[in-house]
């Protein structure tokens, strides 16, 4: 994640956590800065950077092979799909538009890798709090994997799904919560780009 996108993932407080585990899996595609669209994941040193940003993902210790990467990708290109489902009638990121895995592939996708790492209830009873049950995957399975499977699951379900969007504004390729009725991009820089777009647009039209 580069550092527009850790302020913008800060600036997001009202975000779950799965909401905010899923959407940044699917921004690890990102536009490049150069006029094209950079991976985050394209390599498996990549993904232990990743994972190392996100003690929620549940990894400690993490050091991903080429296995773990191609699973994860795999549950990436998924909830990518779904995104692109959940934008609706809206249009989706245009970095993977024309390559969208299938909506039943992409749901059975996720299904099958939330089921890869079985959970064990874990109570936890603070002095001076009400006791807490949360489940914790057993070690050994496919917990990477199936945490991340899962957060989209559950994000997915919620009612948050409601916001997302896809940023259209010129070189963006993000997804995003919109956090106000009025919000139409990713992030302040992203309009200010669109702006300047509408208006030479508007100049050529006039010219």
């Amino acid at each position: 994640m580069d550092e527009a996108d850790r302020i913008i993932s800060t600036m997001n407080v009202s975000i779950s956590a799965d909401a905010r585990l899923a959407l940044d899996l699917a921004v690890t595609i990102r536009y490049d800065g150069h006029g094209g669209v950079a991976d985050d994941l394209a390599t498996a040193a990549g993904l232990t950077a990743w994972v190392r940003e996100h003690p929620e993902a549940g990894a400690d210790g993490f050091e991903a092979d080429e296995t773990e990467l191609a699973a994860v990708r795999d549950v990436r290109a998924a909830v990518r799909a779904l995104f692109a489902r959940a934008v609706r009638p809206g249009e989706p990121s245009p970095a993977d538009a024309a390559r969208l895995m299938p909506v039943r592939d992409a749901v059975e996708r996720l299904n099958i890798r939330a089921a890869l790492a079985p959970t064990v209830p874990v109570l936890s009873w603070p002095e001076g709090a009400d006791p807490a049950i949360r489940q914790e995957p057993v070690h050994g399975g496919a917990e990477l994997t199936a945490t991340l499977a899962r957060a989209a699951i559950a994000f997915l379900a919620s009612p948050d799904r409601q916001r997302l969007r896809a940023c259209h504004a010129p070189r963006c390729v993000r997804y995003f919560l919109k956090d106000h009725p009025r919000q139409e991009w990713c992030k302040p820089s992203c309009g200010n780009r669109a702006r300047v777009a509408r208006h030479h647009e508007r100049h050529k039209k006039t010219a």
